[in-house]
């Protein structure tokens, strides 16, 4: 297999939304945010969703994220992101996961029983957190297509 380079995301969550809740195993967190951006590279136009992460004892985050990319020539895509906002490094923390992709546009049909990776940081401001407002972090993901090779003999 081999991993194509499709498009670069970069988004910001204008709102957001949490419920804490404690208990004899640490204390999780579900957050609800809406994320506004553009998409650049193969994919390009204007990148809208929703992520509803849960926020694990570890402070990891458990994306589950879902929305939409109006491209620049016109088409409706949407995507579905399942991975991992890990806790570290403070300050561009790492994020991993797996995408789909819907549309019923002619030029972006083969997206449709695609695969693709993530590969992100969220990317904060240089200053101590509590001093952080929301939507001052940026998000960046660079999506890859996940191509198909036969295994080996």
């Amino acid at each position: 297999m081999q991993l194509a380079p499709f498009y670069t995301v970069r988004f910001r969550y204008p709102k957001a939304w949490d419920a804490e809740l404690s208990g004899p195993g640490g204390t999780e967190q579900q957050n609800f945010l809406f994320a506004e951006g553009t998409c650049t590279g193969r994919l390009s136009g204007r990148f809208r969703g929703a992520n509803h992460p849960r926020r694990r004892a570890d402070h990891s985050f458990a994306m589950d994220f879902q929305g939409f990319i109006e491209t620049d020539d016109g088409a409706t895509v949407i995507f579905d992101y399942q991975g991992y906002g890990r806790a570290y490094p403070i300050g561009r923390r790492q994020v991993v996961g797996a995408a789909w992709h819907l549309s019923d546009h002619d030029r972006y049909r083969w997206l449709n029983d695609s695969l693709c990776v993530i590969a992100g940081e969220v990317r904060s401001p240089a200053k101590p957190p509590e001093e952080i407002v929301q939507g001052e972090r940026e998000l960046v993901f660079d999506v890859s297509e996940l191509v198909w090779e036969a295994p080996q003999e």
